[in-house]
Order: C-alpha cells, then sequence, then structure tokens
C-alpha cells in the first residue's frame, strides 16, 4: 500500500505530451462518452456540441483511433467496454483510461450498457455478431458468472476490471480491497475512534463483502466491538449514503466515524452532517473509497482509498487486446491476475473524535 497525506495531481495529459480524450473533453466542457461518440460517428450528440468537440480535437491536434471512425478491418481489434449503472463519476474515470489506451493500441473500443433484467444474451450476441471479441467487465457485471460463461460459450474473451475475487482461469485486474479496507479501518482507530459506523456496499458486488470484512478485521484486531447498529447497507448510490446516514446518525450513541464503502455514499454522509449542524471533522470524521472526482470536489474533501481506476481500466484493455491478438495467431495465453498498488489518500474529512454538540438537529 502507498500512503499519501496530499491530494492527488490532477493530470490531464500523458507523459509524452499527446493529448488525451479528457483534455478535448473540457475543452468542449462536455463528458469523455460525448467525445467518444462524436469520434464514433454516433447520431446521438447535439450539433452545437458535436461542432465544439470538433474545434477541440482539431486545436488540441489529438488523434484518436482512427480505425475507430471507420468500418472493421480484419487485423483490428474490437472490443466492447459493458457497464450497467455505475457511479457516474467511476465510469467516467473506467471511460478516459480505456479510450486513451485504445486510441494508442489501435482498438476500436465500443462501450454498451448491458442491464440487469434485460436480456443480457441478446446484447452479447448482437455485439460478437458485429465483430466484437473481446469485453471489458466492469463491477458489477465482473461478479456475473453467467455472463462470464455466456461470452466463453460465444467464443469472445473478457477481463474482469475491479473484482473482489477472480476465478483462476480468468484474467482480472484489481486492488486488494480486503486490504485498502483493513488499513483504512486502521488508520481511524489510529485517529483515536473507537465507535465507528460502516455502510456497506452493494450487495451483488463481491468488493462489497471484502470491504467488510477489512472493516470488520480491522477492528476485531483492535479488540474493538461492532454493534449491528454500527454498520448499514447501501448500494453505492448517493441517496443510499443519505439513508444510512440518517439511520447511523439516529443512534442515541452516535457514530464518532463512519467508513463507507465508496466515495458517493461518504459526500452523502457529509452532507448529511452538515444539515445537522455537525462539523466534519470535529463531530465526524467520514471516509470514503475509490477516490473518484466527488472526493476531491466536496468541502471538506474526503480521506479515501484511491483505486487508481483509469490505470487499471488501461491495463485491462492492453492485456485483452494482447490475448486477442496472440488468439489470432494461434498462440495460447495465460490468464492474468495483476494486482494495482491502492494509495490512502489523507485529505481534510477525518481527525481526532472531537467533543459531541449537545444538541443534534435531526432532517424529518
Amino acid at each position: 500500500m502507498n500512503k499519501d497525506k496530499s491530494p492527488r495531481k490532477k493530470g490531464g495529459r500523458r507523459q509524452s505530451g499527446q493529448p488525451t480524450i479528457s483534455d478535448v473533453a473540457n475543452l468542449a466542457q462536455c463528458s469523455p462518452m460525448t467525445v467518444s461518440r462524436v469520434i464514433n460517428g454516433e447520431d446521438s450528440v447535439r450539433k452545437s456540441t458535436r461542432d465544439k468537440v470538433l474545434v477541440a480535437i482539431e486545436q488540441l491536434n489529438y488523434s484518436p483511433n482512427r480505425a475507430a471512425r471507420s468500418l472493421a478491418g480484419a487485423s483490428q481489434i474490437r472490443i466492447a467496454l459493458l457497464y450497467t449503472n455505475p457511479s457516474a463519476s467511476y465510469l467516467s474515470e473506467l471511460l478516459m483510461g480505456c479510450l486513451d489506451e485504445a486510441s494508442k493500441s489501435d482498438v476500436h473500443l465500443v462501450v454498451e450498457r448491458c442491464a440487469f433484467g434485460e436480456d443480457e444474451e441478446k446484447v452479447v450476441r448482437n455485439l460478437i455478431k458485429s465483430g466484437i471479441g473481446g469485453f471489458l467487465l466492469p463491477p458489477p457485471l465482473c461478479d456475473e458468472q453467467p455472463l462470464l460463461e455466456l461470452i466463453e460459450e460465444l467464443g469472445g474473451k473478457a477481463i474482469l476490471v475491479g473484482p473482489g475475487k477472480a476465478q483462476p482461469h480468468q484474467s482480472a485486474v484489481m486492488i486488494d480491497e480486503y486490504q485498502a479496507a483493513f488499513d483504512m479501518t486502521t488508520h481511524i482507530i489510529g485517529l483515536g475512534h473507537k465507535r465507528i459506523g460502516f455502510i456497506i456496499g452493494n450487495p451483488y458486488q463481491t468488493a462489497s463483502g471484502q470491504r467488510l470484512s477489512g472493516f470488520l478485521d480491522g477492528m476485531a484486531a483492535a479488540n474493538l466491538s461492532v454493534p449491528e447498529s454500527m454498520v448499514r447497507q447501501g448500494l453505492f448510490t448517493y441517496r443510499s449514503g443519505i439513508d444510512a446516514a440518517m439511520y447511523l446518525l439516529d443512534q442515541t450513541d452516535r457514530p464518532t466515524a463512519i467508513f463507507a464503502s465508496n466515495d458517493d455514499m461518504a459526500a452523502a454522509v457529509v452532507s448529511v452532517a452538515q444539515r445537522r449542524h455537525l462539523d466534519v471533522p470535529l463531530d465526524l470524521s467520514v471516509c470514503g473509497f475509490d477516490d473518484t472526482t466527488i472526493a476531491s470536489t466536496i468541502w471538506p474533501e474526503l480521506t479515501t482509498i484511491r483505486q487508481p481506476i483509469q490505470e487499471m481500466a488501461r491495463h485491462a484493455l492492453e492485456i485483452l487486446a494482447e490475448q486477442m491478438r496472440s488468439a489470432r495467431t494461434g498462440k495460447s495465453s495465460k490468464p492474468v491476475h495483476l494486482k494495482i498498488d491502492y494509495t490512502l489518500m489523507r485529505r481534510q474529512s477525518d481527525g481526532a473524535p472531537g467533543l459531541a454538540r449537545s444538541a443534534i438537529r435531526k432532517d424529518n
């Protein structure tokens, strides 16, 4: 684990000086996904926005993957990034990493929503029929074994991004979710907190269980008990974070610190605390997980575990593309399990336990 007591540096360009898709998005004042849609010639972008993107591309002399703007040739690698209702900030980080790597590696990247409850088999079959050979699966799709088995059955290849765990025969890029949560818990305890609340992530994602286990074991290692009232289910969404925070802060003996399983839920905790006139971090310390954009755009900025999502996405796409190229030449490739370092980012949302205010206002 790396431990950094200062906020991460916000970089936009590759070290080589070449502009990235995030540079184009910033200049055009739109999202990286919108830039991708313009590059791929999709007609769902308004003309005014499309024009801004094209002007930005020209001004920056950005060179997107030319093959992505034309019909796929026989030698072109075609990969689909499937997603379903992730946090917007997580998806944005993931997409920027994928698009930047795709532009360097001559990979045609397709971004496709694959929602729960819909015909996933139809989505995958249609993509393979269109020439897609590889699938990049972030949470929660990376934990869907039936989907992975379907892709393999149809002759496709897949790589998982950010799973809590991966089967030996599946390639994956991840961090040590358990150890990261354990380290954050140890950090909070080290500040002097003993009564710590925890908000669990989406119950359908393996990473949620890993983070919960890391928290519980971290508390046990310090001989601290965790009452049931100090653990609340969330869904990795801001709204679920609001509900969980209200429950935890309604307790007669409320926590002096709350560790949320992602930054969206942690930001929600900060919001609820402020509405109740609780000072963060004097009255309540709040910590998150992921280090997505929201962590450094709210006040106070969140202490969090930095999961390098862009880096993970770049590695995943690079590994998958190489495996697909090897398969084309008749070479077999072994599954890759790549663990990336995480960093505990110390910011302004945590500190030693302060004196709780005598009156805690509650929202009704």
